[in-house]
């Protein structure tokens, strides 16, 4: 049974004033399973047959987002809950259409339909819940309570098929695998090997939003593994051309760091990991001879995040800060006169002052450099002068490569 004590009071005020204008309203979808697994949903979403032209004129505080799927957001001072209208099959002759391309993926999906016609439309059982709050009963059409007591994702419909309408439903799959420890059903296996190419028709924005999804939820480095089995990462993350050790070790550095944060509440931003993940190409691109270029390096960063836009579309405003944690990889590494402290007030200090732990972890290095900065930010004026003239002549006036570069430019 489900406690509607750990469920949104305004989600059950949107049901319940659904359901009193006469149309059939539930919770549905991630919800209903997270509570159903004994774990916290963060969203909840509602199924109506409401087209959302109703749903609009019955909340004022409400807009119609969309094209692909038409949805209403209904919204709150603190809270902002998403109304989907049941949608049917391509045979239905309701209202709007359903469009695909030559692949088969849908792009666009407007026909209305029953709950029963909407369960046959969801990706997995497990996601195919349909369960209201006021009388406490739960709709299950697809065995999804049956599979959840399995442990297993399993597709609603021929996997193929489905994958083919929308390939992020292979990320999904392995996404939903991980946060549940839920095994994958085999057809889904197969279904991820032969359709996960699709992966390179889906728009930017979306596999942004399923990068931030994926990584910036507690289980980056387990789904990170995964989605190298399957050979999805590629789709998500721009392939550095020199595969070294370092290179690696950084990556599941850096995902173990976005893991840790999180565990520990602490604040976690797709443009640091973004940073992390495409600083060895960033490095690749600035190498000459060993030893790092200054000019490459500093005109190779546009043309590295270009591409990585490509695959997903990093908001504008990360792109400074992504920039400016690899310019401070350089400044760090100089503690020349007062070089030092003006790294330290920079704004973004911090974040480069982390990304420099995690090289050092990464390249497997002497630490002294992490040693001397955790010191140099953490000490008073007196003790900053002492760390700055017990540098010698010798280790100020060393190349980048003796400063740690060496490693990772391997």
């Amino acid at each position: 049974m489900i406690n509607n004590k750990k469920i949104s009071k305004f989600a059950i005020s949107i049901v319940k004033e659904l359901q009193e204008k006469n149309f059939q309203a539930y919770l549905v979808g991630g919800c209903v399973r997270d509570l159903l697994c004994g774990l916290e949903p963060k969203d909840f979403d509602i199924a109506t047959n409401a087209t959302p032209e109703q749903v609009r004129k019955i909340f004022k505080a409400s807009r119609i987002i969309g094209k692909r799927f038409k949805l209403v957001h209904i919204f709150n001072r603190s809270e902002l809950i998403e109304v989907a209208t049941f949608r049917s099959g391509e045979d239905s002759s309701n209202i709007g259409s359903l469009v695909k391309d030559q692949s088969g993926k849908i792009l666009r999906d407007n026909i209305w339909g029953t709950l029963e016609e909407d369960t046959y439309r969801r990706d997995f059982t497990v996601n195919a819940l349909y369960f209201c709050p006021i009388t406490q009963k739960i709709k299950d059409h697809n065995d999804g309570i049956k599979h959840i007591h399995e442990k297993k994702i399993v597709s609603i419909g021929d996997p193929q098929k489905r994958f083919s309408e929308d390939p992020v439903r292979s990320l999904r799959a392995i996404r939903f695998s991980n946060k549940l420890n839920f095994k994958i059903d085999q057809e889904i296996k197969a279904a991820i090997y032969d359709k996960g190419g699709l992966l390179s028709s889906i728009s930017n924005a979306r596999l942004f939003d399923e990068f931030c999804k994926i990584f910036l939820n507690g289980i980056a480095e387990k789904n990170f593994n995964k989605l190298t089995t399957f050979g999805l990462n590629k789709y998500l993350i721009g392939a550095t051309p020199n595969v070294n050790k370092f290179t690696n070790n950084l990556i599941i550095e850096a995902l173990r760091n976005t893991d840790k944060r999180i565990f520990n509440n602490q604040s976690v931003t797709p443009g640091f990991l973004i940073a992390a993940l495409l600083w060895p190409q960033l490095i690749e691109k600035s190498n000459q001879n060993g030893d790092i270029n200054l000019r490459k390096f500093f005109r190779s960063m546009d043309g590295i995040l270009r591409r990585q836009q490509k695959l997903t579309a990093i908001p504008r405003k990360f792109h400074t800060y992504i920039k400016d944690i690899w310019v401070l990889q350089l400044k760090l590494h100089s503690r020349i006169g007062k070089q030092p402290y003006k790294t330290l007030k920079h704004p973004r200090f911090r974040a480069a002052y982390d990304f420099l732990l995690i090289r050092e972890k990464a390249n497997g290095q002497d630490k002294e450099l992490g040693k001397w900065w955790t010191s140099f930010q953490k000490n008073d004026d007196k003790i900053k002068k002492s760390l700055i003239s017990d540098l010698n002549e010798r280790k100020k006036e060393e190349s980048f490569k003796k400063f740690g570069f060496s490693e990772e430019l391997r």
